[in-house]
């Protein structure tokens, strides 16, 4: 069986800052022609997105997908809801475990795999302003480490 292509077209990396992640699944996106063809060309944004539960399905709400500019009058809207494609049970664990108090769903990336665009979403908790910069110190001391790891092996 070959190996799928994975191309990823957006990191959310305000959410790796701002949450703490503690699970991460894979679901896919319902989009219209238009959507699909500005997502592979590149003109999407999941910075202030989030995944929320609705009549027994999870919907990605604020994500900006730009309209496709040969589109004419088949464009889409490009905030609107987007209906995610998951399991029944991993809907059922991530809508259980997200109604807990300081949990949330966001997407973490958004990639082509194949001819398929998929959304890594991830069940997240936010982190506080002090927990940020604990986490920021934290990883420039083992960049700091791994640096002088480095130059004290290239002396010998």
């Amino acid at each position: 069986m070959p190996t799928e292509r994975i191309k990823v077209v957006t990191i959310n990396r305000k959410a790796l800052h701002d949450y703490e992640v503690l699970e991460r699944v894979e679901a896919g996106l319902v989009l219209t022609g238009t959507e699909i063809k500005s997502i592979r060309a590149g003109h999407v944004n999941v910075r202030e997105a989030y995944a929320r539960p609705e009549d027994g399905e999870l919907w990605l709400v604020g994500a900006h997908i730009a309209q496709y500019p040969q589109g004419g009058i088949y464009n889409h809207d490009p905030t609107r809801p987007r209906k995610l494609l998951l399991r029944r049970e991993q809907l059922a664990r991530l809508v259980s475990s997200a109604a807990q108090k300081g949990f949330t769903i966001v997407p973490l990336r958004l990639y082509l795999k194949g001819h398929v665009a998929k959304v890594e979403l991830a069940l997240a908790r936010g982190r506080r302003q002090y927990e940020k910069r604990q986490v920021i110190a934290q990883r420039e001391a083992e960049r700091e480490m791994g640096r002088s790891m480095r130059s004290k092996g290239s002396r010998r």
